[in-house]
């Protein structure tokens, strides 16, 4: 478990500047977790506490929508962090599910330690901004592919800027990510 510290102290000192003692404080609050494919971190309801930092495997976010259909947000891949974000800002109970969709090897911190880092670090306010606007364009430029694109783009742009998610991932979860059906993505393979 020391090389995921290691890939997460690189991940932070990427993004802000911070001095040794600094980095080894911020380590600190961060706690190792193995997870089951399948396993689920957080389920609709819950109150999002931790935010996981994936050392290996994968985690996706995902909703489940009046059909019971899956509609997957993000993946988190190796040197990423995920989390339920509206509900660890907001302290509501979140409508999202976070689930290992590999044997992961992770790292967390909890809600409560990662806002004392915002009082104890002054450059984790920084990271946290970084974080703040790296969900927002994510976010926003999913949702304006859904607008502006065809299945096609959403695939061909897919494979482009994650080939990972194609490659590693159930066509089923791929499908859920593009919004369209599992049968959709398999004629777009054939055209590819």
């Amino acid at each position: 478990m020391t090389k995921i510290y290691e890939e997460v102290g690189i991940y932070i000192r990427d993004r802000i500047s911070v001095t040794d003692e600094e980095l080894a404080l911020i380590l600190s609050f961060f706690k190792p977790l193995k997870a089951r494919k399948n396993q689920l971190l957080i389920t609709q309801g819950q109150t999002s506490q931790r935010t996981f930092f994936v050392g290996k495997g994968c985690l996706r976010i995902y909703f489940i929508n009046e059909e019971g259909q899956h509609a997957t947000r993000y993946f988190a891949f190796e040197n990423n962090f995920a989390t339920a974000l509206m509900s660890f800002i907001t302290g509501e109970p979140t409508q999202e599910y976070i689930e290992c969709v590999e044997n992961s090897e992770l790292l967390f911190i909890n809600q409560k330690d990662f806002y004392h880092l915002l009082d104890i670090v002054p450059s984790w306010e920084k990271f946290y901004r970084c974080y703040l606007e790296k969900a927002y364009v994510n976010n926003t430029n999913r949702l304006m592919s859904f607008v502006t694109t065809d299945a096609l783009e959403r695939y061909m742009n897919l494979l482009r800027e994650s080939p990972d998610i194609v490659k590693r991932l159930p066509n089923k979860m791929v499908a859920s990510y593009l919004n369209i059906s599992p049968e959709t993505l398999s004629r777009l393979k054939s055209k590819v």
